[in-house]
């Protein structure tokens, strides 16, 4: 455990250092700079306090469904929301539903003792990825409840490694980990953890809700005309690389790319590049849409909704970290594709599985499967009719376990 506190000191030191130059740096740091005296303030009153803690602000949304329901069926409860992520605290630091909404402190011993002195929370509940080893080691001498919800675990994790016993124990702390899969229940099993049930993903909950309510963006409608149109979600450099061939070789065709980051010298060169014509969102208001086969949302909040007009998806991220979410494609029914990094998402394995999603690795491979949709309109039914039912399927995972643990 000694190498575990040096690292988290050796960590938060260098994130000081190198504060001044780094605007995440920054906030990571200033955030957390009187933090404690300030909830003691403004907690001071607090009872009956539920804590949930995501990581970052894509993380929020597994984390989101929880909040919003025991918001509205446990009013008896008031709900603790902590991030570790500035990306993820500062676009979520007004949430309505949550009463409190901080970051997580660093996971000292110290910091661990005087956050959860002044929280004193009834519950605990960590989304997905979250194993602070001091804060569940305190957790656990404190009997406090704690869980972890839509978990997904693999093999080759820290958690099977011959030297990841305290890690290994960590997840003893746990009164309950609420897994997205039966082969997550099954390798827990191997290293003797049975605390474990099998619960999905509340993420599915989260992008039905919102398939439900959304509202077409007018912008979009008016874009796309009588036109079939094609989304890119939460795209980076690399997914655009292969787009724009895509783009170039279809003008009958209307695109929205949608970028994660708002990167402008990305965004300057989608509209440099695209030969059919390129505007951006919030430039559209004397904008002729006849002439113009690209929009680029140069905003946030809308893509989502955005995806309810399209007949085609590709989700970005799969030539970094990981993808962005397909659940929100999915849940209307879109085909979707996306890079060669989503074997750690159980969704994308699933929807390639099932034949709605597919992975490629070129601008090639994505022109071959875009192709093979374009002008098949009973296997883009048949694909449309196996996603919504997918979806449609894992609905009820936030209730089901908010029950489990509040009762």
């Amino acid at each position: 455990m000694w190498f575990y506190n040096l690292g988290i000191i050796i960590y938060t030191i260098l994130i000081r250092l190198v504060s001044p130059f780094y605007p995440k740096a920054r906030k990571w740091s200033e955030g957390r700079v009187g933090m404690i005296d300030r909830m003691r303030r403004e907690m001071a009153d607090a009872e009956n306090v539920v804590w949930i803690h995501v990581s970052s602000l894509g993380d929020f949304e597994q984390g989101r469904p929880l909040v919003d329901y025991i918001k509205s069926n446990y009013p008896d409860y008031k709900i603790l929301l902590t991030f570790f992520s500035p990306a993820g605290y500062e676009v979520r630091k007004n949430y309505p539903n949550a009463d409190y909404v901080y970051y997580i402190p660093a996971d000292t011993r110290r910091e661990v003792r005087r956050f959860l002195d002044v929280v004193r929370p009834k519950v605990v509940i960590f989304v997905k990825y979250e194993f602070w080893l001091n804060m569940l080691v305190e957790l656990r001498k404190r009997a406090i409840r704690t869980f972890i919800v839509s978990a997904i675990f693999r093999r080759n994790s820290i958690f099977f490694n011959p030297f990841g016993r305290i890690w290994r124990n960590a997840l003893r702390s746990f009164d309950t980990l609420f897994v997205q899969d039966e082969a997550s229940k099954a390798l827990l099993a191997e290293i003797g953890i049975t605390n474990v049930e099998v619960a999905g993903d509340t993420r599915f909950d989260r992008v039905i809700t919102i398939a439900e309510a959304a509202e077409r963006v007018d912008v979009v409608e008016k874009f796309k005309g009588d036109n079939r149109l094609f989304v890119a979600g939460s795209t980076w450099g690399a997914d655009e690389d292969i787009l724009l061939s895509l783009i170039n070789a279809n003008p009958n065709v209307k695109f929205v790319v949608a970028p994660h980051e708002m990167d402008e010298g990305r965004i300057e060169r989608l509209l440099r590049e695209v030969k059919g014509g390129a505007v951006r969102y919030t430039q559209v208001a004397q904008c002729d849409f006849e002439d113009k086969q690209l929009l680029v949302l140069d905003t946030m909040g809308l893509l989502s909704r955005v995806y309810g007009s399209a007949d085609w998806a590709y989700i970005g991220g799969g030539f970094g970290a990981g993808i962005h979410n397909t659940l929100e494609a999915a849940v209307y029914g879109l085909p979707v594709a996306f890079g060669p990094k989503y074997r750690k998402f159980k969704e994308a394995c699933d929807l390639i599985e099932l034949g709605v999603g597919a992975s490629v690795k070129s601008a090639a491979e994505l022109k071959c499967w875009f192709d093979s949709l374009r002008d098949d309109a009973a296997k883009l039914d048949k694909i449309s009719e196996v996603a919504k039912a997918y979806t449609l399927k894992q609905r009820g995972v936030t209730e089901r376990i908010v029950k489990r643990i509040l009762g």
